[in-house]
């Protein structure tokens, strides 16, 4: 199966890094949320953030990968450049099911975008969404072709999404050894 990417036959990731981050960015490096990535894209795992109060999920959050990701990264286990991720944010609902409390999402609050970007091809551009080897940029679910000033906070709140090293890299340094990514939430990445 070939899969399409901005009206395109795309094959592998790594033969086609430029074409895949086209699909997400513009030349000067603007980030955007690729229209079919719930059809064209794998998925790679969800993820619940439990409520401060009470039983069950406050928010759950949908990761998908570009494709041909999966396969590169479970070659070598590393994310190839042009490689994008997407995660879906959602506000969660909790109510009682015969199975016991059950979270499920509800409404959408918006999704993070990230492109593998090993070659610095935006490090002219002096884009303040790009660097330690990715494009990382926030979209609210009422614009997912502009990147928002709110970038959620766990347990609420928001911050200003103008800088990755501000707004995103605290979050992820934790998984710095694994390329900034929580490779442990995604089962179709272990070989």
């Amino acid at each position: 199966m070939v899969a399409v990417v901005a009206g395109r036959p795309v094959g592998s990731v790594a033969a086609n890094s430029e074409l895949i981050a086209e699909a997400v960015a513009d030349p000067n490096g603007n980030l955007h949320v690729p229209a079919d990535y719930r059809t064209t894209y794998q998925f790679l795992g969800t993820w619940a953030v439990a409520a401060d109060e009470g039983r069950g999920s406050d928010e759950l959050h949908v990761v998908y990968a570009s494709p041909g990701t999966i396969t590169a990264f479970r070659k070598d286990g590393h994310f190839p450049d042009g490689a994008v991720l997407v995660k879906e944010v959602h506000r969660a609902a909790t109510g009682q099911m015969t199975t016991g409390t059950v979270s499920h999402a509800d409404s959408l609050r918006g999704w993070f975008v990230m492109v593998k970007d090993s070659s610095d091809r935006y490090a002219s551009k002096n884009h303040n969404l790009w660097g330690d080897g990715w494009g990382w940029s926030w979209f609210d679910a009422a614009d997912r072709s502009r990147p928002a000033l709110n970038l959620p906070l766990p347990g609420g709140g928001a911050a200003t999404s103008t800088d990755y090293r501000e707004n995103c890299k605290s979050c992820h340094l934790p998984a710095q050894a694994t390329d900034w990514i929580y490779i442990d939430g995604y089962p179709p990445l272990r070989r």
